[in-house]
C-alpha cells in the first residue's frame, strides 16, 4: 500500500487540482458543491436576518415596512447594503468549512498553492488594478455617448449617505472576497478536480459567475463572463486568488463609490443592462490587468503548482 507523507498531494498540483489529495473521492466535489449552494443561498441569508433586523431597528421608522423594503432592496439603506454584502461574504467561511471537513484540507490551500496568501503579490495586484481602472476610464472618455452617467454634481452629504459609504468601504471587500472564494476558489477546485481540466474549470466557473448575477443583457453578461475568464486564467497561471480578489474589490468599490457620489446605488445593485459601448471598456480593463499581472508574477518567480517535499513511501504488507 502507499503511505502518504505530510503534504496533502502525492505530486505537484495546479490550483484547479488542489482537491485531488491522497484521499480524493469523486463524490466529495459533488457534496461540496451542494453544500456551497445551500450555504450561500439559504443558510447564510437566514443566519444573517438578525443583522438586518438590528440594522433596520437602529435606522428607526416602522420596523415591519422597513425590514421588508430592505430585504427586497426597494430602498438601499445602510442596513440593506450591510445585509447584501455579508450575505455574499459568508461564502468565505462556508468554502473554508467545506474544504476542511469534506476534503480534509486546511483553509490556506484555498488561497494559493503556496499555500496561503502571497502578501507582496497581493499588494502589487492592487496597484496594477488601479492602472487597469485608469486605462478603462481613459478609453471611456473617447467613446460616443455618456458612458459614465454622471448627473453633473455630487449628491448632498447626509447622515444616510455617510453611513452607506462606511458600510460600502468596510464590507464591499468582504463581499468581493466571498464571490472569489466561491467561484474562482472552491468551484474552480471542485470542477477542476472532477474534470482534470483547467480549461473546463475556468469556463464553467466563468459561466456560473455570469449567470449568478441574474437577468442581464448580452453586454453586461459578457462583462461578467469576461471578468470570470480573466480572473480564472490568472488563478491557473499564478496559482492563487490574490489577483482576482484585488481587482474585484477595486471594481466594486469604484462602482458603489461612484453611485454614492453621482448616481443611484439601488440602480447599481439591480443593473440588468448596459450599452454595447461597454464592451471596449471590459476588454480594456481585463486585458490591461491580465498582461500586467502575468508580467508581475513572472518577474516575481511565482509558482503555479504545489510543491510536495515528502516522497511517497511504499510499504509492502502481508
Amino acid at each position: 500500500m502507499t503511505v502518504p507523507g505530510s503534504h496533502p498531494h502525492p505530486e505537484p498540483r495546479t490550483y484547479p487540482l488542489m482537491l485531488r489529495t491522497w484521499d480524493y473521492a469523486w463524490w466529495k466535489p459533488f457534496v461540496g458543491f451542494l453544500c456551497l449552494l445551500v450555504g450561500m443561498f439559504l443558510v447564510g441569508p437566514l443566519l444573517l436576518l438578525p443583522v438586518l433586523a438590528i440594522g433596520v431597528a437602529i435606522q428607526g421608522g416602522p420596523f415591519g415596512q422597513g425590514f421588508s423594503d430592505a430585504l427586497a432592496l426597494k430602498t438601499v439603506t445602510p442596513a440593506a447594503m450591510l445585509y447584501v454584502n455579508l450575505s455574499l461574504a459568508i461564502a468565505v467561511p462556508i468554502a473554508a468549512l467545506i474544504v476542511r471537513y469534506i476534503h480534509r484540507l486546511r483553509f490556506r490551500w484555498l488561497l494559493s498553492v503556496l499555500p496561503g496568501v502571497r502578501w507582496r503579490f497581493f499588494g502589487i495586484c492592487f496597484g496594477l488594478g488601479l492602472v487597469a481602472l485608469v486605462a478603462q476610464i481613459a478609453v471611456s472618455l473617447v467613446l460616443p455617448g455618456d458612458q459614465s452617467d454622471v448627473s453633473g454634481s455630487p449628491h448632498h452629504i447626509t447622515g444616510t449617505l455617510v453611513a452607506l459609504a462606511i458600510v460600502v468601504l468596510l464590507t464591499t471587500p468582504l463581499q468581493a472576497m466571498g464571490e472569489e472564494f466561491a467561484f474562482r476558489g472552491y468551484l474552480m477546485q471542485a470542477f477542476g478536480s472532477l474534470s482534470k481540466s483547467r480549461t473546463a474549470a475556468v469556463l464553467l466557473t466563468s459561466l456560473l459567475f455570469a449567470f449568478a448575477h441574474g437577468v442581464q443583457n448580452f453586454p453586461l453578461f459578457f462583462d461578467r463572463f469576461a471578468f470570470g475568464l480573466m480572473a480564472g486564467f490568472i488563478v491557473v497561471r499564478t496559482g492563487g486568488l490574490e489577483a482576482g480578489i484585488a481587482m474585484h474589490i477595486l471594481n466594486n468599490i469604484a462602482a458603489f463609490g461612484f453611485a454614492l457620489v453621482f448616481g443611484d446605488i439601488a440602480a447599481s445593485l439591480k443593473v440588468s443592462e448596459v450599452s454595447w459601448w461597454n464592451l471596449p471598456l471590459t476588454i480594456t480593463q481585463n486585458g490591461v490587468y491580465l498582461i500586467l499581472v502575468l508580467l508581475a508574477a513572472k518577474r516575481m518567480g511565482l509558482t503555479n503548482k504545489s510543491t510536495p517535499q515528502v516522497s511517497v513511501a511504499s510499504v509492502t504488507t502481508t
